[in-house]
Protein backbone atom coordinates (compact mmCIF):
# COMPACT_ATOMS: atom_id res chain seq x y z
CA UNK A 1 0.00 0.00 0.00
CA UNK A 2 1.78 3.51 -0.65
CA UNK A 3 0.53 6.90 0.55
CA UNK A 4 0.69 10.03 -1.46
CA UNK A 5 2.88 12.94 -0.33
CA UNK A 6 1.29 15.61 1.46
CA UNK A 7 0.56 18.73 -0.58
CA UNK A 8 3.47 21.13 -0.09
CA UNK A 9 2.03 23.64 2.07
CA UNK A 10 2.40 27.16 1.30
CA UNK A 11 3.76 29.52 4.22
CA UNK A 12 1.85 32.86 3.79
CA UNK A 13 1.31 35.20 6.46
CA UNK A 14 -0.80 38.33 6.95
CA UNK A 15 0.69 41.66 8.34
CA UNK A 16 -1.32 41.28 10.86
CA UNK A 17 -1.05 37.73 11.69
CA UNK A 18 2.83 38.36 11.59
CA UNK A 19 2.01 40.73 14.24
CA UNK A 20 0.24 38.25 15.93
CA UNK A 21 2.97 36.15 16.23
CA UNK A 22 5.42 38.41 17.10
CA UNK A 23 2.96 39.91 20.32
CA UNK A 24 2.42 36.66 21.89
CA UNK A 25 6.64 36.28 21.25
CA UNK A 26 6.86 39.72 23.32
CA UNK A 27 4.29 38.66 26.10
CA UNK A 28 5.78 35.04 26.63
CA UNK A 29 9.42 36.39 26.75
CA UNK A 30 9.29 40.00 28.27
CA UNK A 31 5.74 39.13 30.58
CA UNK A 32 5.32 35.22 30.98
CA UNK A 33 8.49 33.77 31.48
CA UNK A 34 10.01 36.51 33.82
CA UNK A 35 6.93 35.75 35.74
CA UNK A 36 7.26 31.92 35.92
CA UNK A 37 10.78 32.32 36.82
CA UNK A 38 10.76 34.02 39.64
CA UNK A 39 7.98 31.72 41.02
CA UNK A 40 10.23 28.72 40.78
CA UNK A 41 13.22 30.80 42.26
CA UNK A 42 10.62 31.66 45.40
CA UNK A 43 9.37 28.33 45.08
CA UNK A 44 12.74 26.70 45.06
CA UNK A 45 13.84 28.72 48.28
CA UNK A 46 11.47 26.68 50.38
CA UNK A 47 13.86 23.95 50.49
CA UNK A 48 13.02 20.06 49.00
CA UNK A 49 12.34 20.61 45.36
CA UNK A 50 11.59 16.69 44.92
CA UNK A 51 8.20 17.14 46.67
CA UNK A 52 7.85 20.83 45.68
CA UNK A 53 4.99 21.07 43.52
CA UNK A 54 5.11 24.92 42.66
CA UNK A 55 8.56 24.25 41.96
CA UNK A 56 7.83 20.64 39.70
CA UNK A 57 4.87 22.79 38.06
CA UNK A 58 7.07 25.90 37.77
CA UNK A 59 9.97 24.17 36.17
CA UNK A 60 7.07 22.32 33.74
CA UNK A 61 5.60 25.67 32.37
CA UNK A 62 9.47 27.10 31.99
CA UNK A 63 10.09 23.96 29.77
CA UNK A 64 6.54 24.49 27.66
CA UNK A 65 7.04 28.47 27.26
CA UNK A 66 10.79 28.04 26.04
CA UNK A 67 9.27 25.44 23.52
CA UNK A 68 6.60 27.61 22.36
CA UNK A 69 9.29 30.87 22.08
CA UNK A 70 11.61 28.60 20.10
CA UNK A 71 8.60 27.79 17.75
CA UNK A 72 7.46 31.25 17.15
CA UNK A 73 10.97 32.05 16.38
CA UNK A 74 11.50 29.23 13.74
CA UNK A 75 8.12 30.59 12.02
CA UNK A 76 9.19 34.02 11.90
CA UNK A 77 11.86 33.01 9.92
CA UNK A 78 9.54 30.20 7.95
CA UNK A 79 6.84 32.37 6.74
CA UNK A 80 6.45 34.86 3.81
CA UNK A 81 4.51 37.83 4.41
CA UNK A 82 1.90 39.13 2.15
CA UNK A 83 1.69 42.91 2.38
CA UNK A 84 0.88 43.92 -1.18
CA UNK A 85 -2.78 43.93 -2.97
CA UNK A 86 -2.84 42.12 -6.14
CA UNK A 87 -3.17 43.69 -8.95
CA UNK A 88 -7.00 42.41 -9.76
CA UNK A 89 -9.12 43.04 -6.66
CA UNK A 90 -11.92 41.45 -8.07
CA UNK A 91 -10.17 38.02 -8.26
CA UNK A 92 -9.42 35.66 -5.05
CA UNK A 93 -6.04 35.62 -3.55
CA UNK A 94 -4.23 35.16 -0.33
CA UNK A 95 -5.50 37.77 1.83
CA UNK A 96 -9.15 38.63 0.38
CA UNK A 97 -12.43 38.70 2.19
CA UNK A 98 -15.10 36.72 0.27
CA UNK A 99 -18.67 36.45 0.32
CA UNK A 100 -19.83 33.11 -0.77
CA UNK A 101 -23.69 32.25 -1.58
CA UNK A 102 -24.82 28.79 -1.72
CA UNK A 103 -27.19 26.79 -3.47
CA UNK A 104 -29.50 28.03 -0.70
CA UNK A 105 -28.55 31.86 -0.86
CA UNK A 106 -27.27 31.97 2.06
CA UNK A 107 -23.88 34.26 2.30
CA UNK A 108 -20.80 32.49 3.74
CA UNK A 109 -17.92 35.38 4.90
CA UNK A 110 -14.17 34.08 4.43
CA UNK A 111 -11.44 35.44 5.11
CA UNK A 112 -8.22 33.52 3.27
CA UNK A 113 -5.02 33.29 5.60
CA UNK A 114 -2.33 31.47 6.63
CA UNK A 115 -2.03 28.23 8.96
CA UNK A 116 -1.08 30.40 12.13
CA UNK A 117 -4.14 32.63 11.43
CA UNK A 118 -7.20 29.90 11.43
CA UNK A 119 -10.27 31.17 12.89
CA UNK A 120 -13.16 29.23 12.16
CA UNK A 121 -15.14 31.38 14.40
CA UNK A 122 -14.41 34.44 12.45
CA UNK A 123 -14.39 32.33 8.70
CA UNK A 124 -10.70 33.00 8.51
CA UNK A 125 -9.45 29.52 6.66
CA UNK A 126 -5.84 28.33 5.33
CA UNK A 127 -4.80 29.02 1.73
CA UNK A 128 -4.18 25.16 1.59
CA UNK A 129 -7.76 24.32 2.23
CA UNK A 130 -9.66 22.77 0.00
CA UNK A 131 -12.33 25.82 -0.10
CA UNK A 132 -9.34 28.33 -0.77
CA UNK A 133 -7.91 26.36 -2.83
CA UNK A 134 -10.83 25.77 -5.17
CA UNK A 135 -11.45 29.49 -5.28
CA UNK A 136 -8.44 31.04 -5.95
CA UNK A 137 -7.60 32.90 -9.13
CA UNK A 138 -11.69 32.77 -9.54
CA UNK A 139 -13.65 36.71 -9.87
CA UNK A 140 -16.17 37.81 -8.45
CA UNK A 141 -18.77 37.11 -9.93
CA UNK A 142 -17.64 33.46 -10.90
CA UNK A 143 -20.18 30.52 -10.20
CA UNK A 144 -17.90 27.74 -9.13
CA UNK A 145 -17.52 24.52 -8.07
CA UNK A 146 -15.20 23.33 -5.69
CA UNK A 147 -14.54 19.95 -4.26
CA UNK A 148 -14.38 19.21 -0.65
CA UNK A 149 -14.35 16.02 1.74
CA UNK A 150 -18.09 15.98 1.57
CA UNK A 151 -18.26 16.41 -2.32
CA UNK A 152 -18.23 18.86 -5.29
CA UNK A 153 -20.61 21.80 -3.75
CA UNK A 154 -21.63 24.98 -5.96
CA UNK A 155 -20.95 28.69 -4.79
CA UNK A 156 -21.28 31.67 -5.97
CA UNK A 157 -18.58 34.47 -5.59
CA UNK A 158 -20.85 37.23 -4.31
CA UNK A 159 -18.08 39.50 -3.12
CA UNK A 160 -13.98 39.76 -2.67
CA UNK A 161 -12.26 42.57 -0.84
CA UNK A 162 -9.33 43.24 0.45
CA UNK A 163 -9.91 46.19 3.05
CA UNK A 164 -10.96 45.24 6.25
CA UNK A 165 -15.10 44.52 5.58
CA UNK A 166 -17.80 45.70 8.12
CA UNK A 167 -18.60 42.08 8.57
CA UNK A 168 -15.76 40.88 9.74
CA UNK A 169 -15.89 39.83 13.20
CA UNK A 170 -12.37 40.87 14.73
CA UNK A 171 -12.64 44.28 12.29
CA UNK A 172 -9.80 46.62 13.28
CA UNK A 173 -9.61 50.32 11.51
CA UNK A 174 -6.06 50.15 10.48
CA UNK A 175 -4.65 48.38 7.19
CA UNK A 176 -1.58 46.42 6.72
CA UNK A 177 -1.65 46.22 3.31
CA UNK A 178 1.40 48.58 1.77
CA UNK A 179 -0.71 50.14 -1.33
CA UNK A 180 1.09 49.77 -4.91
Amino acid sequence: MTTKPLPKRAHLITPEGEQMLKDEHDFLWKVERPRVTQQVSDAAKLGDRSENAEYIYGKKRLRQIDSRLRFLRKRLEQVTVVDRRPTDEQKVYFGAWIVLQDDDDKDLHYRIVGEDEIDLARGYISVDAPLARGLLGKSEGDDVAVRLPKGEVDYYIAEVVYDVPTWDPGRQSTSRWVEE
